[in-house]
């Protein structure tokens, strides 16, 4: 029999997985995987305003790292740096703003290795509604804009053309996975949360036909790490954040092994 505490950690990973496959998709098809890891460095300043502030840590989150999906996107039109140099300049910033705010607020204890690697097994009922209440809506939105984002990750040109808001879908994705990391924080830490998107994403990559195949496989594959990984946790006394991203690393090397049916492109590839 599980315990209580147990069964909240299963529910809280599904409820992130499901999301983090079809958005990670995106993060793949547009190369933006640096983008991800920017954004969740960001959260750790979310997370020393929201303490300073006396604010929820979820809304401070999700604040800073749409903040900082904005300013990206406003100093990118400038062209004064390429992406890269933005978005490292963006990663390490936030990062070392929020553990030297962290640093002065000598008043209040911070778990900094919670933040950094989560902990699942400390979910409560209000995260568990605030994850899946979360989840629901993004993955509504991620149908809304699916067409016009999708058309953007094969050419902007394309979507312009057809007389698609591609670029207004940009914005509400980068909003979209603030939303993510900010609910998903509690569940394998900033560090690792890159991780949860990326990785089930890729390994669907080979084996999906169809994009949207893709979305479903991702999510599914999302699911079978967060299972196996607080499953292996629970029987090898291993961190539980760390482990959902071994198990998904599994699967994807075990992905890799030559098989027959797997495709070695996706519909979004097809001209590349």
């Amino acid at each position: 029999m599980l315990d209580d505490f147990f069964l909240r950690a299963l529910l809280a990973g599904i409820g992130v997985a499901l999301v983090a496959g079809p958005l990670g998709c995106f993060v793949v098809w547009r190369r933006m995987s640096y983008f991800g890891d920017t954004m969740a460095h960001s959260a750790l300043l979310g997370v020393a305003l929201a303490i300073l502030f006396d604010i929820n840590l979820t809304i401070g989150v999700f604040a800073v790292a749409s903040l900082a999906s904005l300013g990206l996107l406003a100093l990118s039109r400038r062209g004064t740096l390429p992406a890269d140099a933005l978005l490292g300049i963006l990663a390490h910033s936030t990062l070392a703003l929020g553990l030297v705010l962290i640093a002065f607020m000598t008043w209040v204890r911070v778990d900094l290795t919670g933040y950094l690697f989560g902990d699942i097994l400390a979910v409560s009922r209000l995260d568990l509604a605030v994850i899946w209440g979360v989840g629901a809506l993004a993955l509504g939105i991620l149908i809304l804009i699916w067409r016009p984002l999708l058309a953007g990750s094969v050419s902007e040109e394309i979507a312009v053309a057809e007389g698609l808001a591609a670029e207004r879908a940009r914005l509400v994705f980068m909003l979209l996975m603030a939303g993510i990391i900010a609910a998903a924080m509690k569940i394998v830490g900033v560090l690792l949360i890159t991780s949860l998107l990326i990785i089930p994403a890729a390994t669907a990559r080979r084996f999906a036909p169809t994009p949207e195949a893709m979305a479903v496989l991702a999510s599914a594959i999302g699911v079978a790490a967060v299972v196996g990984g607080l499953f292996g946790s629970l029987e090898f006394d291993t961190p539980s954040g760390p482990s959902i991203v071994v198990a998904a690393l599994i699967v994807f090397l075990l992905s890799l092994l030559p098989l027959p049916w797997a495709r070695t492109k996706t519909a979004t590839e097809g001209g590349r």
